[in-house]
């Protein structure tokens, strides 16, 4: 079965022949299908906020309700996946992997910028058998908190703010009037819970519980939102 988390949102069908490019402009596999997510992460003064809804699906249907679509890949550096589920979740473990030898080798913890960029390497060479958008963020000595975000196609770009999936077209307009630089942690969490809950209710492939985790110089913190407690509205 292959589920997907993750911007471009495509319903398929298995009547679709997979081979005609009019039906199938993604390019997905004979039975693979592709829908969304929304993830989101702000830094501020002291390390950043990520965030994320909780909706696997193939196709129309909910495959997993609660998934999480965040996941550590070192000490204070974390990541966003969209896109499919088995290809982010491969990239992961190799990060992770390559990460934890670099701690190692150089006797100190690996940088997010680093982090990033392995993350992008891997996608850019594999960008023809991959669909992975990410979001890797942290906190590290050198800059503090800090989001890079790597798109479908492999590249790779440090932002003030980053925010994808399907669900992250109905928020651009939240987001750039609220957003602003030097937010406190306080505000970051609350812009991340409220632009991801507007998107989940607009977004019929968004959906579920919010989870976040907020990375500090001292520690890492998990939480989430149940979907009863969205903080939807004005």
């Amino acid at each position: 079965m292959a589920s997907h988390f993750g911007a471009p949102m495509v319903h398929t069908s298995h009547q679709m022949d997979p081979q005609s490019s009019d039906d199938n402009p993604y390019n997905l596999k004979k039975g693979e299908v592709s829908t969304g997510t929304t993830i989101m992460a702000i830094p501020f003064d002291g390390g950043v906020v990520m965030g994320a809804d909780s909706r696997t699906s193939t196709g129309t249907y909910i495959a997993v309700r609660i998934s999480d679509k965040i996941t550590q890949l070192h000490d204070r550096i974390w990541c966003c996946r969209s896109g499919s589920a088995a290809d982010t979740q491969a990239l992961s473990d190799y990060v992770k992997h390559y990460l934890g030898q670099l701690a190692i080798e150089t006797g100190r913890r690996p940088t997010v910028k680093i982090a990033a960029n392995l993350m992008r390497k891997l996608i850019y060479e594999n960008k023809d058998n991959l669909m992975a958008g990410v979001i890797v963020g942290g906190w590290d000595p050198v800059e503090g908190g800090s989001v890079y975000n790597i798109a479908l196609g492999g590249s790779c770009i440090k932002m003030p703010f980053a925010i994808g999936g399907s669900g992250s077209t109905y928020i651009y307009g939240l987001i750039d009037a609220k957003f602003k630089e030097g937010m406190s942690q306080d505000e970051a969490e609350e812009l991340v819970k409220k632009t991801i809950s507007h998107a989940m209710a607009r977004d019929g492939s968004s959906g579920g519980i919010i989870r976040t985790v907020v990375v500090t110089e001292e520690k890492n913190v998990r939480n989430f939102i149940p979907g009863n407690k969205l903080p939807y509205g004005p």
